[in-house]
């Protein structure tokens, strides 16, 4: 029989009850009984779902309370120092300052990195190796679930990160950048996770899942020797349990002849997002003692799976692999879609049946893992029922505008009308900002005031009036307090906006929005993506009310705000029936348009933030430059009305820019804003080995944590930046916008990033 699988599930809840929960641990409204409570029941829930829909093979310890990555370096006790962790398991305190940072009387400690995971918008915690590190068993969550699975009669399949990915996506510390990754610290963590499987064995695991992505990435030969010695170590430890290596999110290419001749049992493959695994498989074959868990249903994005066209594709593949060897899954964890489309009530009927989330692709595999075992005929109604929602989408005037595809044929401008170096004198002259001139990023604290009045408008409880005037006040408070702080370049607080890209998606056509949609993005960062569904256009001005009349409050330049292109396409469930670059483009155009409305409302520095360039990023070198040719191109074309007196920001976090400098480059904004406090400052190095000759301002504090820097921390921060960028081109600014920060972190953090600036001024030389 043709078995069925998924590769991991969403564990925020239905009603986002880890997130209640968690922050209800970290505010110290309840204890660490009432956290694991929570989580048990979420477990109890979503093992209870997958096998309702009839899914054979069930995973374990998908669930986490804050990220999958961070659990395996509490697994093998990869904590850094920095946490005074004394050994033993790994408690819940040191893992959540792991995560999120901690600031107390016995321990100040900076939180971890984090990064994108691939090419989606979650971040995972970046694990810190270093040389003679030692590494152990230090917790005991995979066998508390797998063991609670057992109890519950699921079929278990526990899935954890594979040593070597995990090792690859993890960064040597402590001044080892010269460290031997995939020799010493494989060595040693290999060693820990053979105890585990040999412990998952013992307790019964028929399967065990190890997510290795880092293979669809460019690999070495090198690289896949180790690799296949990994895997021999640890296949002397699985007994009779069956070990699969499954992939995500592209095609394994030069790993995949490694690969099916490791001593494994099973091979995962993204069939989606990777369809040269098709071929891969009719070149090379699939040796007969392995199994193929294909992953044919989209686990990344939200459309109806076309399952007339996935059983041609599954067809195929039983050429080469036998049915009682296939296994059908979805192309990655379901951990990246919302639950259930059917409670988008106000989303149109027609667009809603174009929709699958997590439970209907559960349904989705379970009708195609049916049709290969039994044949056409045992799913007649429901092959008909997909057949008809394909050809909706494919000819529905919902989804295509005619004059959109003509406008944007004729519109060719990326480019502004003047070298940075002629902006740039403009600019100064215009602006008038001291040396190191400070700002923030965007936003300011969501308070539940701001969230509590937005629903009540939503929901007809205040008049249109009374909203504005609560927003008005709003941001008269905002624009005071900055010039209370002493910020040089301000911004209006985006009170108004529930998200920096919900907010514009909803005021352009081809755009919808869900209620019950949410994703993580870290932590207890959750997110609801838009959908793109549609042709991209601007009925109207988005953001010049509020910009404007924050700017009529102040003297000092206050930035119009705008999320990018490349961004509002990366952080959306973006429509596959046409290229991205396609629907990027439409996306520039409408925000070019509102470039120009605002240069003629008086605004002088414009905020277009692109924190998603980098993500977006194919996984394979080769196809680099191709994206990054239209990705800057969209960039550009948003900026391209922009006249020589506006100075255009952006701004980028959470991503390595190291192999892309050449691109921000060419991006031709005035200044741009970073990341930089997570990563130890290590980014500084790549603009002092380029001629970037851009301004810049390099994040000094960490606004994903809750812990308040010092105003010394800072200094030090700036020191050592003025150490590799020139004072003149430097902004002062935190990493990221403060939207999720309470008011009780951010005016001390600002005040000593004030403070800091103007202690590090004063130090400067004076010009003549």
């Amino acid at each position: 029989m043709v078995r069925t699988t998924t590769l991991g599930y969403p564990r925020i809840g239905r009603k986002r009850e880890l997130k209640h929960a968690c922050e209800a641990y970290w505010s110290g409204k309840s204890g660490e009984e009432d956290l694991h409570r929570t989580g048990a029941m979420l477990r109890r829930t979503h093992w209870q779902a997958q096998r309702d829909a009839g899914i054979d093979l069930i995973p374990v310890n998908d669930f986490s309370f804050y990220d999958q990555v961070l659990d395996a370096i509490a697994l093998i006790g990869a904590v850094p120092e920095r946490y005074h962790w004394e050994g033993g398991l790994v408690d819940l305190d040191t893992y959540f300052a792991m995560a999120r940072g901690v600031r107390r009387a016995d321990l100040d400690a900076t939180a971890m990195e984090m990064t994108k995971w691939f090419d989606t918008n979650y971040h995972y915690i970046v694990p810190e190796w270093h040389a003679g590190q030692r590494f152990q068993l230090a917790s005991t969550k995979l066998f508390d679930e797998l063991a609670e699975a057992q109890a519950q009669n699921i079929p278990a399949k526990p899935v954890l990160i594979g040593p070597f990915s995990l090792v690859l996506l993890g960064k040597a510390r402590n001044g080892n950048e010269d460290l031997d990754l995939l020799g010493e610290t494989l060595t040693g963590v290999t060693a820990v996770y053979g105890e585990i499987i040999s412990r998952l064995a013992t307790m019964g695991a028929s399967w065990i899942q190890l997510d290795e992505p880092c293979l669809v990435q460019d690999r070495t030969p090198a690289e896949l020797a180790i690799l296949r010695h990994t895997y021999e170590v640890l296949a002397a430890q699985k007994g009779q349990t069956k070990l699969i290596i499954s992939t995500s999110f592209g095609h394994v290419g030069e790993s995949y002849e490694t690969l099916i001749t490791l001593p494994v049992d099973g091979i995962g493959l993204d069939l989606v997002h990777g369809p040269e695994n098709r071929d891969l498989l009719h070149r090379h074959g699939l040796p007969s003692d392995k199994i193929l868990v294909a992953g044919v249903v989209d686990g990344r994005n939200i459309w109806h799976t076309d399952l007339p066209a996935t059983l041609d594709l599954l067809d195929d593949i039983t050429t080469i692999v036998p049915h009682e060897r296939l296994i059908v899954a979805p192309s990655s964890s379901l951990m990246h879609v919302p639950y259930d489309a059917t409670r988008e009530s106000e989303i149109a009927q027609e667009l809603r049946q174009w929709l699958a989330f997590a439970e209907q692709k559960l349904e989705e595999v379970v009708i195609l893992g049916r049709a290969v075992h039994e044949g056409r005929d045992a799913v007649a109604i429901a092959l008909e029922e997909s057949a008809a929602v394909t050809q909706s989408r494919a000819t529905s005037p919902l989804a295509h505008d005619a004059s959109v595809q003509a406008k944007l044929a004729i519109q060719q401008a990326t480019h502004r009308s003047c070298s940075y170096a002629e902006r740039r004198q403009i600019q100064s002259e215009r602006l008038g900002l001291p040396c190191l001139p400070t700002t923030t990023i965007g936003s300011f604290p969501q308070t539940a005031e701001v969230r509590q009045m937005r629903r009540r408008f939503e929901t007809g409880q205040i008049t249109t009036q009374e909203y504005e005037h609560f927003i008005e006040q709003s941001i008269a408070e905002i624009i005071a307090r900055q010039e209370k702080l002493g910020i040089d370049m301000l911004v209006h607080g985006e009170f108004e906006r529930n998200d920096m890209v919900q907010y514009f998606g909803e005021q352009l056509s081809g755009f919808a929005f869900t209620h019950h949609g949410w994703v993580q993005s870290y932590g207890s960062r959750y997110v609801r993506p838009p959908v793109i569904y549609g042709d991209v256009t601007r009925p109207a001005p988005m953001t010049v009310r509020w910009s404007t009349y924050a700017q009529s409050l102040t003297d000092k330049p206050v930035k119009g705000m705008l999320t990018g292109p490349v961004t509002m396409l990366n952080w959306s469930f973006v429509r596959d029936d046409q290229p991205r670059e396609t629907t990027c483009r439409q996306i520039a155009l409408a925000l070019s348009e509102e470039v120009a409305d605002l240069e003629r409302a008086g605004l002088r520095a414009i905020q277009i933030d692109e924190p998603a360039l980098r993500e977006g990023f194919p996984l394979r070198c080769s196809q680099w430059d191709a994206y990054l040719t239209w990705a800057v191109a969209c960039f550009r074309l948003a900026a391209s009305s922009a006249g020589p007196a506006i100075q255009i920001h952006t701004h980028m976090c959470y991503s390595a820019f190291n192999d892309i400098i050449d691109a921000i480059a060419a991006l031709d904004a005035d200044v741009i804003s970073l990341e930089n406090s997570r990563s130890g400052g290590e980014l500084l190095e790549v603009f002092s080995q380029t001629s970037y000759d851009k301004e810049i301002g390099p994040g000094v504090y960490d606004i994903h944590s809750p812990r308040v820097p010092s105003v010394d921390e800072i200094v030090a921060m700036l020191r050592a930046t003025l150490q590799v960028l020139p004072p003149e081109s430097v902004w002062i600014n935190p990493d990221c916008g403060l939207k999720t920060r309470t008011w009780e972190e951010v005016i001390p953090a600002l005040e000593h990033m004030i403070a800091a600036t103007q202690q590090v001024r004063l130090s400067l030389p004076r010009q003549s």
